[in-house]
């Protein structure tokens, strides 16, 4: 599995298999619960139409939790700034979003900038995260073609590649640059990384490329807040800040709900790839999620922003005894426990493998990697469910399930 992204929130270390905290659990249930189903009920299709925030100036776009990206807006045209999440205090790019037909700003235009005319309307997406918040916003019909299809189970991508109406670039690594001028693309959104080398030929075709390095930001929201610069992109701002306010509102009613849980159980999390088992680190993403499901997480102690790579015998010591494990796995067929532990004897001195507490997240069946980026509100809805199940009126877990 990947290495989980990163995050900004860290709480003491903690071994209890399962601690009990004395509050008053249904003080606030009844009210919260109705909150929840409201929100669960808008997120199946309707949105609100209150904006995520106000802007702190006429001209300044203000961001709750975002801390790489910041947006002016000018007279005519808006500007976004990507901070270099790896260089601190430098600048990863510059965009200028200039409506279709609008003047270019040139006399105001800082160096280096990119000008991307918006809305788009052939873009070429490399990442199946994006592809799918391209079809919550409404802007399907805005995607000309991808990069690693295979790997995108976005149903509008698999069907617009299947039937040619749109366009399949090749791997990501190593793109079919004709490809994508035939495509005649305004744009094309891939992820960042450091030491890359830059993009080679697709620097040299004049399409604008969207660094899209949300991934980077340090918490849950950072990430999803990034969605209303992308609603710019595609001319579904509306859209996008109506979604945001929601998934902000709901994320917040659950981590409410889950301070108000009576227990506090200890949670291990994913499994060995090959001679190594990755697990979040104390200040990733989800590190900082688990801390707000009201759970002990064993290595939230840790202060690194992405995973840990750990031996066997290092999250046996220190995690062997957690009440609940949830692991992600990649398969065609559901896990099982018997297969899990055929897999690593070793699992079997893991206490939540002896006693049940089982519950894996099928990525290649489910929908995890594409939707948890931006709507972290419905993983942290599994992690409360699975691990507080006092907390009854919760839809059923939508990406992790009993280990049987």
């Amino acid at each position: 599995m990947p290495p989980w992204g990163s995050t900004s929130h860290s709480d003491p270390y903690c071994m209890t298999p399962q601690r009990t905290i004395h509050k008053d659990a249904t003080r606030h249930a009844a009210a919260l619960l109705s909150l929840l189903s409201l929100l669960v009920a808008w997120s199946c299709g309707h949105r609100p139409t209150t904006p995520a925030t106000d802007e702190t100036a006429t001209d300044t776009v203000a961001f709750r939790y975002a801390r790489l990206i910041s947006i002016v807006r000018h007279d005519g045209y808006t500007e976004a700034r990507v901070a270099n999440p790896w260089k601190e205090g430098k600048t990863l790019h510059t965009y200028l979003l200039v409506p279709h037909g609008a003047p270019v700003p040139h006399t105001t235009t800082p160096a280096g900038a990119t000008i991307v005319r918006t809305p788009l309307r052939r873009s070429i997406i490399f990442t199946s995260v994006h592809a799918a918040l391209a079809a919550e916003l409404g802007a399907q019909q805005q995607v000309a073609g991808v990069a690693d299809r295979k790997y995108i189970k976005v149903p509008f991508v698999q069907e617009g590649c299947a039937n040619g109406t749109l366009t399949d670039c090749g791997d990501g690594m190593n793109p079919l640059v004709e490809k994508i001028i035939d495509a005649s693309a305004d744009a094309i959104l891939l992820s960042p990384f450091e030491n890359s080398g830059g993009y080679g030929r697709l620097e040299d075709i004049s399409i604008p490329l969207i660094e899209c390095a949300e991934y980077m930001e340090q918490s849950p929201l950072a990430r999803a807040e990034w969605m209303r610069f992308y609603g710019m992109l595609y001319g579904r701002e509306h859209e996008a800040d109506s979604l945001f306010a929601l998934v902000d509102s709901s994320y917040h009613a659950l981590q409410h709900l889950a301070s108000t849980a009576a227990t506090q159980p200890t949670v291990l999390m994913d499994k060995q790839t090959g001679s190594v088992w990755y697990v979040p680190g104390g200040r990733s993403t989800i590190g900082q999620m688990l801390a707000d499901a009201h759970c002990c997480y064993p290595f939230a102690d840790d202060d690194h922003s992405g995973s840990l790579a750990l031996p066997f015998e290092a999250v046996l010591e220190r995690a062997g005894e957690a009440d609940v494990w949830l692991y992600r796995y990649d398969s065609k067929q559901p896990m099982t426990r018997r297969r899990l532990l055929a897999e690593q004897p070793g699992y079997s001195q893991l206490r939540p493998a002896r006693e049940g507490t089982l519950y894996g997240c099928n990525v290649a069946t489910s929908m995890f990697y594409e939707e948890s980026p931006f709507r972290p509100d419905l993983l942290l809805q599994d992690f409360i469910a699975i691990l507080h199940p006092d907390l009854t009126g919760l839809p059923r877990p939508r990406y992790y399930h009993k280990t049987d």
